[in-house]
């Protein structure tokens, strides 16, 4: 194919060998390697308990996020408690989960908890299969747990409204499919010598650029990533999100996919960004950590309160960051009970100095944790 006929990486002759130049990648490497070991220092020094709650709100933010990229907004709630039964973590009581949350959470803990298994054709059907459990992607029926057969045409990532779509890729024909995918795994499950965070980096770009399925390859493409990145951190316990950070930084990361799928097979400029996004959703790590060492050290200063199970899980509302100004009503909405109680509730914790009155203004009184946590 002559090179002016080429759109896409995976038309030109040489895919897909990919290049970079280790030597400019050589920096951010050592960045975030550094980064990962601080992370980790700190982990080993907090204890099991503390990171077993770190990585339940990583994980958590993983598939909130990851969906949320795709435009779909779980539950936190649900995904939470989810994850906190599969890992064993004690949240208390335990919102409802559907199946679709549920097989959301399947993946993304299949990819990290069995990072080391390999990665095959059946065991991304069965994470297509969790994705989709109904066979359908919002009101379009789909095939599910299979390769795409572009029945209805060329598998295209569009935007804009109908008759003024812009394409922005154009996935390799399904007729390649099976041949892409087998040399796309042999890849994934090969001894290899790459650095592994590169690795993480190319094998989310090679399989959302394959786009394999008729929908879910964006989640999918990052829970292979967190396969990969699982495996370069040598351990199956998550302590950041790469999908939350990328979700903050979504235009971003949509802007340089397409560039890079529009580009040549030197990806050294996807690699750099990808390399610093995961800097930063390790910094991130480092002030989710934070919080878990603040609401343990609160918990253990009212260890000896006797406080009932409202207060609780409003506390732990606060603790996990509310979004606004906590009132008596909204009180009264999250723990479902009348008015009056919700205020007894609050004023009980205002006497004790859990709580203290919000500063500033406005038509209703806001609550906010004392300073003793």
């Amino acid at each position: 194919m002559n090179c002016g006929d080429c759109t896409y990486i995976w038309q030109r002759d040489d895919w897909p060998r990919w290049r970079y130049d280790l030597g400019e990648l050589t920096q951010p490497l050592a960045e975030v390697s550094r980064a990962q070991g601080v992370l980790l220092g700190r982990l080993t020094d907090v204890g099991g308990a503390l990171r077993a709650q770190a990585s339940l709100t990583a994980l958590t933010n993983d598939v909130v996020k990851t969906s949320e990229i795709e435009g779909e907004r779980l539950d936190i709630g649900s995904v939470r408690s989810s994850i906190a039964r599969r890992l064993g973590v004690d949240i208390g009581a335990l919102a409802p989960v559907d199946r679709y949350v549920d097989g959301v959470v399947d993946m993304v803990m299949d990819a990290t908890i069995g990072c080391d298994a390999p990665l095959t054709c059946e065991r991304l059907f069965a994470w297509h299969g969790a994705l989709f459990p109904m066979g359908y992607s919002g009101l379009s029926k789909i095939s599910v747990a299979r390769w795409r057969n572009d029945a209805q045409g060329p598998m295209q990532v569009v935007s804009g409204p109908i008759g003024r779509q812009r394409v922005h890729f154009e996935a390799p024909p399904a007729e390649r499919l099976p041949a892409e995918m087998a040399r796309f795994l042999a890849w994934v499950n090969a001894p290899s010598h790459e650095p592994p965070l590169i690795r993480a980096g190319i094998g989310h770009l090679w399989f959302v650029t394959l786009h394999p399925f008729d929908d879910g390859n964006g989640r999918m493409a990052r829970a292979i990533g967190d396969l990969l990145l699982a495996r370069a951190d040598g351990s199956p316990q998550r302590f950041y999100s790469l999908s939350a950070q990328i979700q903050r930084e979504r235009s971003a990361y949509y802007a340089m996919l397409e560039r890079t799928q529009r580009g040549t097979l030197d990806i050294g400029e996807w690699l750099a960004w990808f390399l610093a996004t995961l800097g930063r959703a390790i910094a991130e790590a480092q002030l989710t950590l934070d919080a878990v060492l603040v609401k343990a050290r609160f918990w253990q200063h009212w260890l000896g309160a006797s406080l009932n199970e409202r207060q609780v899980k409003l506390l732990n509302r606060l603790l996990d960051g509310f979004e606004g100004k906590l009132t008596s009503s909204k009180w009264a909405a999250i723990a479902k009970c009348s008015p009056d109680t919700a205020l007894r509730d609050i004023n009980d914790l205002l006497m004790r100095g859990v709580l203290r009155k919000s500063e500033g203004g406005g038509r209703s009184t806001g609550y906010e944790l004392g300073d003793t946590h």
